[in-house]
Order: structure tokens, then sequence, then C-alpha cells
């Protein structure tokens, strides 16, 4: 038996040419059908892992039972089913709010869902999906006489690592103390007791606050609609992000985004954007 081809003859040549080509062509196919089996480069082909936080009501939260729920969530459920993917097949997992976007980065999720919003330096290193929420940052505090940054100076403000509220404040309370927490629950748990003075967050978590600690209350609203909330995907995942955005837009004009946003947020402004056109 012939363990090697003179390809030195035109036979040889023919044949090791279709050898080539037949190589060539498997490797092809593998290739087509390894995209076709996961179309979205997901970690698993069959579940989508997501990366969230339990106590950000009204985005993302946990319930008594332990599941997930809030805006956030729901509106990912709705998009997640639109590109095939049913409630059983998307995975939640609770995370401080400041290792989601590196979870997502290092391939431990295949996005973070938690009213993230966009910026260009993060976009360093991961990518959003179309914006799909903006909103207000606010200072919640038990201390009327804090309207502003001035009345801030002196004083020592939460904020929860990682957030656009942390980002903002370091340039624009440059005289206030600021203090960093994992989470908002920890935050709001020291403002009651005295450890800090007041808690800048989003505006919507904090009128759920004031609701629940009648001695809190919203002194500062500072608009935000320049960083969108927006799903967090790997970077590079293009095909993943174009079927999200497609999801979304799809939600945003069968008027189902509208109907979550009445849900999770009575009373609140509701961005144009977003609505039907």
């Amino acid at each position: 038996m012939k363990l090697f081809e003179n390809t030195s003859s035109p036979i040889g040549r023919m044949r090791a040419a279709m050898l080539a080509l037949a190589l060539s062509f498997t490797g092809v196919t593998a290739a087509t059908a390894l995209a076709e089996d996961n179309p979205y480069g997901l970690i698993d082909s069959k579940i989508i892992s997501v990366g969230t936080m339990g106590d950000a009501k009204p985005y993302t939260f946990t319930t008594a039972d332990g599941n997930f729920t809030g805006f956030d969530i729901e509106l990912f459920l709705n998009v997640a089913e639109r590109i095939g993917y049913k409630k059983d097949q998307v995975v939640f997992t609770g995370q401080e709010f400041s290792a989601l976007m590196p979870s997502v980065a290092n391939g431990r999720f295949d996005v973070a869902v938690a009213a993230i919003g966009t910026t260009e330096k993060r976009k360093q290193t991961i990518d959003f999906s179309d914006g799909y929420l903006a909103g207000y940052l606010s200072v919640l505090t038990p201390d009327a006489k804090i309207t502003d940054a001035e009345g801030l100076k002196g004083k020592r403000l939460g904020v929860v690592q990682g957030t656009l509220q942390e980002i903002y404040a370091q340039k624009n309370f440059t005289g206030a103390d600021l203090v960093k927490f994992p989470d908002n629950n920890s935050a709001v748990v020291a403002l009651n007791n005295g450890t800090i003075d007041a808690h800048f967050l989003d505006y919507e978590a904090a009128k759920d606050y004031t609701a629940r600690y009648t001695d809190l209350k919203v002194t500062v609203n500072i608009p935000s609609f320049d960083a969108p909330a927006g799903f967090v995907i790997r970077k590079g995942n293009d095909a993943f992000r174009e079927a999200l955005n497609k999801g979304l837009h799809e939600a945003m004009q069968d008027g189902t985004w509208k109907t979550l946003y009445e849900k999770w947020f009575p009373g609140s402004p509701m961005p144009a954007e977003y609505l039907p056109k």
C-alpha cells in the first residue's frame, strides 16, 4: 500500500489537488454547520446566559421565591423569544454591578441586562445593543437642604461602584466625599443609619426607596438622555447584537415596550423615541 503519492507526475499532481479541494470543502462545510448550530455565537447555543442584578428595582431584582423580574428582565425575555429562545432557555445570574461588563468581556455571560448606560469608554471593551431606556440621575437624602452640587459639599455621598452615577459624581460633585457601595440596598442601609448623608442613584430606584422609607426624599434630578441603557454583549459579536436590535425594535413598534414601561414606571415621562412610529 502506498503511503505517499508521487506528486511530480501529472496524475499525482491532479490527485493532490483533488485531495486539497476535498479537505478545503470539508473545512468550509464544518464551519458552516457550526455557524448554523450557533448563529449568535453564544457560550452554549441552547441557552442565553445573562448577568444581571438582584436589587435594582424596578429594572432587575429578585422576588421572594428567588426569581428575577423587573422591566429589563421582562423586556429581555420578550426580545429573546423573538430570536428563538423561550423563557426556560434564558438563565439569569445575579452579580454586583461592577462585575457585569467584565464578565461579558471575559466570556462568562453572553449578555448583561441591568439598565446599563451606553458610554464611549465602556464601548472600548464591550458592545451595546441599541438603547431601550433613558431617564434621570437622582440624589436621595433625608436632608432637604441638599438641592444641588453646592449642597453636597462636605457631605458623604453614596454611589454604586462602576455606575454612571459614580462617573458623573466624580466629575461634577467634586466637593462631596464619595463612598462606594456594591449595590443600592447597602447604600440605603448606610443612608438610614447616618453613615452617609445622601445616595446618588437612578430616579426610578430612588422613587421606590422613598415609598419604602418615608424620611427619604429625592431632592435633585439630573437628565441622563445621552447615555441610554442597552444590553451589553461581547465585543465583535455582531450577529447577536443585530438580532437583539431587531427584537428590540419589534417590541417598540408593536407596543410591547410601552406596555412594560407603563407597568414598571407608572406615571413617569415616556421617551417618544421608544414608542410605535
